[in-house]
């Protein structure tokens, strides 16, 4: 009889726990977060409190992440939406096509704030004597500048199409921008087509006679769209630019040991550029018939067309920045990172690593000790081999160029060159062929696992014995993302570390993940079993009337398994502080289910890269995994703990730091809103204060 009442009890708190889980409330979708976080990037272009070149950065990072956001995740959800079996986003039940939907209700919104942002910037533009005009601004002999200029430079490399029975609708390359006009000749209409190519023509045309005053080379090409269709009659003309669906996967049967990995990415890289428009933008109003009419054309629904006030592509930001980079009020003050004060660089940094473990905190410290790590391991005859996973690396890597240096000393070099790391396919297909062409021996990852993790290892034999030096890092190796991502990199002479990140190699040169783990969490196995674990005994501590806490500082917080384990710690009355750059997927402070839970995103002049992993305040970890499910069960990642006493306790101090700034945070409301921080009587950025 007892044992029926344990099972019936036990039954009811699954069932309570069950709906706890499933309730809406605590639940935001992924997509929808993430056009919060990117609404987030459109008000630091909207605040004037910013430098204005960095206003006019932020605009074009808003509009750059929307592309890639239609490219990958619209894409994504609209091949779904196309399958046989109806899938469900697991924590809002949201379909794809309702996803699709809410998508592109609050995409309409956030253009016409783009619109209102960029006028804005138009004016202050003028203000700094830089002008973007339109023909009806010019004054007569601008006129007879631009006549001629069009018909001897312009117009000889236009390559216009009418589009008819035998000149099929041409193909539209992805992002650029193309002038569409409405001809009529004899009743007859017909579509006209004119590429606005920007490999070829210059973006911004210089107008003669004035310091700096540009016409868009997009907007003197549709003013002159008479003289290129001159034998018909212009009804309407428009500028179009479309996105093209880039989420390509690999399926299952490429994968085959007889199939060159590398000659296939090549090969996927080349369709992604054929993949099936998801958007139109344009920017002149067009009658519903046009849009139709492109639509049938581009197997695009109105719902997916949107009109923007605006130029359709703001990368001219970056000619009016350098036009203006004398002024340096308009910009951030200028940073050089520095050394960290217990690292010598007039001395060797592998001794100093052996004496004691070495942090660097990007990019306000300095990659050069790194850098010289691997330049001394890459000469050290007592340095056997280098093993690194590479997953982004900058043009002119450094880093590849010290594995290749290496190899010809005649070390063993493994390094494993994520090839589907997305749109840097092509950048690590070149950087495969030099380490290999140099020695190198070369992995390609796993069958349906990225390798994301951020570890290199450095073998030393001495007298016979073997010892290593370990690298755990956040981010990138990549020289050039170390200066604007905030990342941190371990650099460790413990041994536990580096055996087990040795194992770590080893499973992935033989096609494995690593089945078991002690000091490390390394993904997809053994590492969002052990977070839960790590909460899970927070939920006891508070059980048990102690204190219990869980901090953590990720880009994105979407793992459904992860996030019903923090709401359980919330509701057991653990204190959990989260710091969420990106999509979050919990909403805070909801009564009875996250009231013990704070949510905070940071954007400011760094983008906010690192990740941290603190449980009860004594025990942390660094790593390259968000608590996303591609990261804790479809990506091979790596956690390290931060085991030295003084960088565990430094650490610490950045994360509080982090948690008080009320100058560029964002605190997330109980209705999955984001308001500023409430700025108190000291302002605390923490990304200036990192700086001093």
């Amino acid at each position: 009889m007892k044992i029926r009442i344990f099972e019936w009890f036990l039954e009811l708190i699954g069932k309570r726990e069950n709906k706890i889980m499933t309730d809406p409330m605590v639940y935001d979708n992924r997509e929808l977060s993430w056009l919060k976080f990117n609404t987030r990037v459109l008000e630091e272009a909207e605040d004037d409190r910013n430098p204005f070149c960095e206003r006019l950065s932020f605009l074009s990072i808003f509009q750059s992440n929307l592309d890639e956001f239609f490219m990958v995740r619209c894409g994504s959800l609209y091949d779904q939406m196309h399958l046989s079996q109806k899938i469900k986003d697991n924590k809002t039940g949201m379909t794809c096509e309702e996803q699709l939907l809410a998508i592109y209700e609050q995409v309409r919104h956030l253009t016409a704030r783009k619109d209102e942002a960029y006028q804005a910037l138009l004016h202050e533009m003028e203000k700094q004597q830089i002008e973007i005009c339109n023909y009806a601004d010019m004054a007569q002999e601008d006129i007879r500048f631009l006549d001629t200029y069009f018909a001897e430079e312009v117009h000889p490399l236009l390559s216009p199409q009418i589009v008819g029975k035998k000149q099929p609708f041409p193909f539209l390359k992805n992002k650029d921008i193309h002038a569409v006009v409405v001809l009529e000749k004899k009743g007859h209409e017909k579509l006209g087509i004119v590429p606005c190519n920007m490999e070829v023509f210059p973006r911004m045309v210089k107008i003669p006679g004035h310091e700096n005053r540009y016409m868009l080379m997009e907007e003197l090409i549709l003013h002159y769209i008479p003289q290129i269709f001159e034998h018909y009659r212009v009804k309407s003309k428009s500028l179009i630019r479309i996105i093209r669906n880039a989420d390509i996967e690999l399926d299952e049967e490429m994968y085959d040991d007889d199939t060159d990995f590398r000659q296939l990415m090549e090969q996927m890289v080349k369709r992604r550029k054929k993949l099936c428009p998801i958007k139109l933008e344009y920017s002149r109003l067009m009658d519903d018939a046009v849009l139709n009419r492109l639509g049938k054309y581009l197997g695009l629904k109105k719902k997916q067309m949107f009109h923007s006030e605006a130029p359709l592509d703001f990368s001219f930001f970056s000619e009016i920045r350098d036009l203006l980079r004398g002024k340096r009020e308009l910009f951030y003050p200028k940073y050089t990172p520095h050394v960290p004060a217990d690292i010598h660089m007039d001395e060797k940094i592998i001794p100093q690593v052996q004496e004691k473990d070495r942090l660097l905190f990007f990019p306000y410290e300095s990659m050069n000790p790194f850098l010289r790590l691997l330049d001394e391991a890459a000469e050290d005859p007592e340095v056997v081999s280098l093993k690194m996973t590479l997953y982004r690396v900058a043009n002119d890597s450094k880093v590849v160029e010290a594995l290749i240096r290496a190899a010809e000393n005649g070390k063993e070099v493994l390094v494993l060159v994520e090839l589907r790391a997305r749109f840097d396919e092509k950048n690590n297909i070149g950087w495969s062929r030099r380490l290999e062409d140099a020695g190198c021996r070369i992995l390609y990852g796993l069958d349906k696992l990225k390798v994301h993790s951020k570890l290199c290892l450095i073998t030393r034999m001495h007298e016979g014995h073997i010892s290593y030096i370990t690298q755990i890092g956040t981010g990138n190796y990549n020289e050039k993302t170390a200066k604007l991502y905030t990342d941190l990199s371990l650099m460790t002479a413990d041994q536990g570390i580096g055996e087990e990140t040795n194992e770590v190699f080893q499973h992935l040169s033989m096609g494995q993940v690593m089945p078991e783990t002690e000091l490390l969490m390394v993904a997809p196995k053994c590492l969002r079993n052990k977070i839960l674990d790590k909460i899970d005994e927070q939920i006891a501590l508070a059980r048990e009337g102690e204190p219990a806490y869980v901090g953590a500082k990720m880009n994105s917080l979407t793992d459904k398994c992860i996030i019903d384990k923090l709401i359980m710690a919330s509701q057991a009355g653990v204190k959990i502080e989260l710091i969420v750059r990106g999509s979050c997927c919990l909403i805070a402070g909801v009564p009875g289910y996250t009231e013990n839970i704070t949510v905070r995103s940071i954007v400011g002049r760094y983008l906010e890269h690192s990740r941290i992993y603190i449980f009860g305040r004594n025990e942390v970890y660094i790593a390259s995994a968000d608590f996303m499910t591609r990261n804790t069960i479809h990506r091979v990642e790596a956690a390290t703990p931060v085991l030295d006493p003084d960088l565990k306790a430094r650490v610490l101090e950045m994360f509080d730091i982090l948690m008080a700034d009320n100058v560029k945070a964002r605190i997330q409301m109980a209705d999955g809103q984001y308001v500023r921080a409430q700025t108190g009587e000291v302002q605390v950025n923490a990304q200036e204060y990192f700086e001093k």
